[in-house]
């Protein structure tokens, strides 16, 4: 009697053990399955957080190009800006073709013009004036010039529209005015009215310019000259007058440059052209 209590007894704590082995089991269960939600849940939000993420960075990167762009646009307005005022405070004169071209009138002066200094002019005592701001250029070409030893001088430089006229009449009386037209530009069609070209000249060359193509000055001038921004205007073969080796104008040394190494003709270019090179001019 007794053993079968206990028998019952052990049969009621291992049917009492399983049943809550087994309600354990399913507790598990459904504590695992809730946490693989929650995990799941959490990375489709930690997903979404980066794609979130992504979408930031990207409308963050949009917005810096937009401000670079920005930046750019205002940068190159302030610079056009800058230049259009440039432009504007430049003698829009300085470029344009006028020997047979382009006009000057006789109330046309250059906007500043200075002495050039005696050691500089062929003729001592006599006043030459070139454009205020052509005159370093000037020096520094003739001082150039003249320290590998040669004698590079200025025979005639500005020369008003009533001295033009002057001149231009004497040639006439002297040469004829077929001769005198080949050679002379009419009042109002010079570019020594501008201020910025030069006659040059040697001691031995002296003021009738014969020879001046083959002095050693000449040949200097060809290879050096637009460095400092002078150029040779009636060179051998152009249409407008004879070849005057001695006649030198200033262009600015972007143009001049420009025209040496492209080996082309200042009064063969379209006149658009040129005027791209005005607001440099001085620089």
């Amino acid at each position: 009697m007794k053993s079968k209590l206990l028998f019952s007894l052990g049969a009621l704590v291992l049917i009492a053990i399983v049943g809550y082995g087994i309600y354990d089991h399913r507790h598990l269960r459904q504590e695992n399955l809730l946490l693989g939600e929650n995990m799941k849940a959490a990375s489709t939000s930690l997903a979404e957080l980066e794609n979130r993420n992504v979408v930031l960075e990207g409308q963050l990167q949009s917005a810096e190009d937009t401000l670079t762009s920005f930046g750019a646009q205002v940068s190159d307005l302030t610079g056009t800006v800058g230049t259009l005022k440039k432009l504007s405070e430049t003698d829009q004169e300085l470029l344009k073709k006028y020997s047979k071209v382009y006009f000057l009138n006789e109330n046309y002066i250059p906007s500043g013009l200075s002495e050039i200094d005696q050691k500089y002019v062929y003729t001592k005592g006599k006043v030459l004036e070139i454009h205020t701001k052509v005159k370093p250029h000037l020096e520094s070409l003739i001082d150039a010039a003249n320290s590998t030893g040669l004698n590079l001088l200025v025979i005639s430089a500005y020369r008003s529209f009533g001295t033009q006229s002057s001149l231009k009449s004497s040639y006439k009386v002297t040469y004829g005015a077929g001769t005198a037209n080949s050679f002379s530009a009419d009042q109002g069609y010079s570019e020594h009215q501008l201020g910025t070209a030069v006659d040059f000249t040697t001691p031995k060359v002296g003021d009738t310019f014969s020879g001046f193509s083959k002095a050693p000055e000449y040949q200097w001038l060809v290879n050096n000259a637009y460095r400092y921004g002078f150029i040779l205007s009636y060179p051998e073969g152009n249409t407008y007058y004879t070849f005057e080796p001695w006649h030198w104008r200033f262009v600015g040394t972007a143009l001049a440059l420009m025209l040496h190494n492209e080996n082309r003709r200042f009064y063969d270019l379209d006149q658009r052209e040129i005027d791209k090179y005005l607001v440099t001019i001085f620089d």
